[in-house]
């Protein structure tokens, strides 16, 4: 009887060790491209073109489902802020499980041979509002991954393989001109902060570019890659001028956010090409 007992034991034990869960299985990837922005006007301009369409929503957050160019997407607002961008995209993740994240929208440039209606690729995204004194009284931007309690990097890079296709589909997209500007968009591979700030000065423009060498800011994509490199998952963020952050940057969003939601939803939709 006893030896019954523990060969049951012992199956039922080999058993668990076959089906739990290992860390690299927490995350199931499904073949569909995740697509997020902060303002409904860059958002709108990508589920306007979707195909096959399914709203679905999951704690009051409306995800639409179909396909563009061919791929499988799910596209969501995220609202302005890192929580809410956080929020959106763990949620995402955990509803659809996408095998690809593109962050998208509007940003303050920062780069002063940048202009409204440029877009930056983000090599790499930062926070530029974070830190704080370790125990060992060191100071660190690093944020904490609560899954390994390690550091996370400064600095989230973008998926090689991602900025690749982005970089391919840069070269074939067309973009809109910004009449004032008087010259075609530019695209540039470069540095993004992000920040719980609107940023409208000239002071901090300059206080931005001696810290961090950046290219833009805005107040979403580190949130959205961390949550991202935390549960490796690729990730990209891609931001399209609306101002040059300084003094009439409001003025200035308020007149070219069409252009800058355009000229970004435009290079996404020639991205889904790649990636399909």
């Amino acid at each position: 009887m006893q030896k019954s007992v523990r060969f049951s034991l012992f199956i039922l034990a080999f058993f668990f060790i076959l089906v739990a869960p290992t860390r690299a299985q927490l995350y199931k990837k499904k073949n569909v491209t995740a697509l997020l922005g902060a303002f409904s006007d860059e958002v709108k301009l990508l589920e306007e073109s979707v195909s096959h369409k399914r709203v679905r929503t999951v704690h009051g957050i409306p995800f639409t489902t179909g396909k563009l160019n061919g791929r499988k997407v799910v596209i969501a607002l995220t609202g302005i802020g890192k929580v809410n961008a956080a929020m959106t995209t763990t949620l995402m993740l955990q509803k659809f499980r996408p095998s690809e994240v593109l962050f998208t929208g509007i940003a303050g440039g920062l780069n002063p041979e940048l202009l409204p209606g440029d877009i930056v690729i983000g090599r790499e995204t930062t926070y530029h509002d974070f830190g704080y004194i370790t125990f060992q009284k060191q100071a660190t931007r690093a944020t904490r991954n609560p899954i390994t309690g390690e550091y996370n990097p400064v600095y989230f890079k973008a998926d090689s393989i991602l900025l690749a296709k982005t970089l391919e589909a840069a070269g074939k997209v067309t973009l809109k001109t910004a009449s004032e500007t008087r010259r075609a968009p530019k695209v540039v591979v470069g540095r993004i902060v992000t920040g719980d700030v609107f940023v409208s000065s000239e002071e901090k423009v300059n206080q931005l570019l001696t810290d961090f060498e950046a290219d833009a800011t805005e107040m979403e994509g580190a949130a959205v890659a961390q949550i991202c490199h935390q549960q490796q998952v690729p990730c990209i963020v891609i931001r399209s001028l609306s101002d040059k952050a300084n003094g009439t940057a409001r003025e200035d969003m308020l007149n070219f956010l069409s252009v800058a939601a355009r000229n970004s939803a435009a290079l996404v939709l020639e991205i889904l090409k790649e990636i399909k």
